[in-house]
This record gives C-alpha cells, sequence and structure tokens, in this order.
C-alpha cells in the first residue's frame, strides 16, 4: 500500500511540473518564446545594415601643459627695491618683474668707466712716446694691456648691474609673487612663474599597438570635469620618438587655441583620438553579433529564413560595428531573438518597438 501511495505522489509531481512548463512556454501569448519546433515560425527583431562614413578613435587621459613655462630666479643676490608686475596678469616681453637694489653694482660701474678712462689715456700717451722713440714697446704693451682689462671689468659690471633687473624673456602670463619688496633673495630663489597658455598643450598617451596609426596633424577631441558639457579641439604636433617600457604607451602632444584663457594648465582631460576613417562602411547594430570563441556570427534575413553568416568585424563605436566582410549593404540582420534560431529557420520579422 505505502508503494502505491509512493507512486500516486510521484506522479502528481511529474504533472505539476509538466504543467510549469507548459504555463512558461505559452504565458503571454507568445508560443515563440519557447524552442521551436521544427517549421514553426520565430518571431525576432531584425534592423538593416547601414551604410555610412565612420572613424576610428582611442580614448585616453591626458592633462593640459602651458606652452612655455619657467621659474623667473635671480642669478644675483640683493634686496627687492620693485616689483613691475601683477599676479595672473599678461605681461610683455622685456617688462620688468622683479628689480633688486644695483647700488653696489652701480658704483662698481662707476669704477670700471673711470679705470677704463685712465687707462686710455695711457694708451694713447705710450703710443705717442713711441712714436717718437721715447717710449719702449714693452711699456706700450702694457698700457695697452691694461686697457682691455679695464674694458672687460667695465662690460663685466654692466652684465651684473643688468642683472639686478630680471625682465620677462617672452609674452606670457603672470603666475603668484614668492617675494615682497624688501625681501632679500639669493641666486635661484623662486620669484614668480611666467607661463604662456596660448595656445595650450594637450599631453596624454595611447597604447604602442596604435603607433601606425597615429600621424601629425590629427584632430583629438577633449573634454574636462572643470568644464562640463564643452567640448574642445586640439591639433597633434608631436610625438615622442620613444616608447615607454614601462607602459608600453606613446606620448604625443597637440596645440589646442585657448585665446580666451579659458583652459587652465594642468587640467585633467578625457581626450578622444581620431585615426582610421571609413567613408562607406557597413554598420550592423551591436547586439546583432554572436561570439563564438575567436569567431564572429550574425542571422542574416533572407528570404523570411535566418541564415548564420560569418562576419569579419572591424571599428565598433557607440553601440554599432562594423562588418569588414561577410554582409552587404542590402542585408537585413537580426537584432534579438537569437537564441530561438538555428541555420535556415523561419522568421517573421517585427519592429523592436512592437510590444
Amino acid at each position: 500500500m505505502r508503494d502505491i501511495r509512493k507512486i500516486g505522489v510521484a506522479a502528481v509531481a511529474a504533472l505539476v511540473v509538466a504543467a510549469g512548463v507548459y504555463w512558461g512556454m505559452v504565458r503571454d501569448g507568445d508560443p515563440a518564446s519557447a524552442v521551436p519546433a521544427a517549421g514553426r515560425t520565430v518571431i525576432v527583431e531584425a534592423a538593416p545594415v547601414q551604410v555610412r562614413p565612420v572613424q576610428q578613435e582611442v580614448n585616453a587621459i591626458g592633462t593640459l601643459r602651458s606652452e612655455d613655462s619657467i621659474v623667473m630666479r635671480p642669478e644675483l643676490a640683493g634686496v627687492v627695491t620693485a616689483i613691475g608686475f601683477k599676479e595672473g596678469q599678461p605681461v610683455r616681453k622685456g617688462q620688468l618683474l622683479v628689480a633688486l637694489d644695483g647700488s653696489i653694482h652701480e658704483a662698481e660701474l662707476a669704477q670700471a668707466q673711470a679705470s677704463l678712462t685712465l687707462s686710455r689715456a695711457n694708451n694713447d700717451r705710450t703710443a705717442e712716446l713711441l712714436a717718437k722713440g721715447a717710449a719702449s714697446q714693452r711699456t706700450r704693451d702694457e698700457n695697452l694691456s691694461k686697457m682691455r682689462m679695464d674694458e672687460a671689468t667695465l662690460a663685466l659690471a654692466r652684465a651684473r648691474l643688468a642683472k639686478t633687473r630680471i625682465t620677462a624673456p617672452y609674452d606670457g602670463v603672470a603666475g603668484l609673487r614668492k617675494v615682497a619688496v624688501g625681501d632679500y633673495v639669493t641666486p635661484g630663489q623662486d620669484l614668480v612663474t611666467l607661463d604662456v597658455i596660448d595656445p595650450i598643450k594637450l599631453e596624454f598617451r595611447v597604447p604602442e599597438i596604435y603607433l601606425a596609426h597615429v600621424a601629425m596633424g590629427q584632430t583629438v577631441t577633449f573634454q574636462l570635469d572643470a568644464l562640463p558639457g564643452q567640448t574642445f579641439k586640439a591639433e597633434v604636433y608631436a610625438i615622442d620618438p620613444q616608447v615607454d617600457v614601462d607602459g608600453r604607451s606613446l606620448a604625443i602632444r597637440a596645440r589646442a587655441d585657448n585665446s580666451g584663457r579659458t583652459l587652465r594648465p594642468g587640467l585633467f582631460a578625457r581626450a578622444s583620438l581620431g585615426l582610421a576613417r571609413h567613408e562607406n562602411a557597413i554598420l550592423i547594430p551591436e547586439e546583432a553579433i554572436i561570439p563564438q570563441g575567436t569567431d564572429h556570427f550574425v542571422y542574416k534575413v533572407t528570404g523570411g529564413k535566418a541564415a548564420m553568416t560569418q562576419v569579419k568585424t572591424g571599428i565598433r563605436r557607440d553601440g554599432v560595428v562594423e562588418i569588414v566582410s561577410g554582409l552587404g549593404a542590402a542585408d537585413t540582420v537580426v537584432t534579438a531573438g537569437q537564441l530561438k534560431l538555428h541555420d535556415g529557420a523561419a522568421v517573421n520579422v517585427r519592429s523592436a518597438s512592437a510590444d
């Protein structure tokens, strides 16, 4: 009796499971949600191939750099007597930035000038006496040498005095000053930075596999977290001849217009470098691709049937994939419902917006 009861319970359980499976197959009134029987039409979504230009891009992280950037430092020690710039404002080439006390150097210059005046007079007098035979050639040579030494001393005094006035070597923007009037500065001490920010440089790196695709003059678009919603353009002007052996990457620099001084050195940038451009590329939605190992397949709709077709892919961008071989411009591919298909299955194509 117990065996009969066990058999009855097992039979009821089997019926419940079978009913659940059947209900799952036909729920929502869509019998195609189950694996179709032979000869049954499968409802799928499909899209025609698009033919349009596509450009390969490589994304990278970069940093904005000044076109030129230097730190102004004195060559002589001295007391700051004047500051000739405003912080954060443009300066012109030759404009005074910092002046040091030059009183000692002015005195040295005056001393050198007086000594040179005397030595020139002595040299001229000796030359006249030598012509009359009243002086020796040795005396003439000594006076001439003294005059040359005094000329060099005068030039040195002038150079030292000139170095008490630190001027801008080119047009740029002054940074924040590190000193004030009255400070005593030493040789090599930081005074102020000077940057050229128009144009501004974008520096970034790309993997070495793109070496053959990178060229001078290519366009780079970039965005900044500091200025959301804005896109800027730059042009590649320099490619590092050496590949970084640690990161296996290639350093690239591009220039961007910054006439409004909106961009600032040091900003973090998200760059996109345009590489190869294909004018008549065959494009399909990314979801149409069926990967199998290292190969790629799609279901092509031909005469109301699905034909499994191997394809070779190319550029991938914004949810679309370039098909290098395997499809033509007039083909249509299945974009949803591939799991229910097999090669040669009859299909009923509906739009993606259908319920």
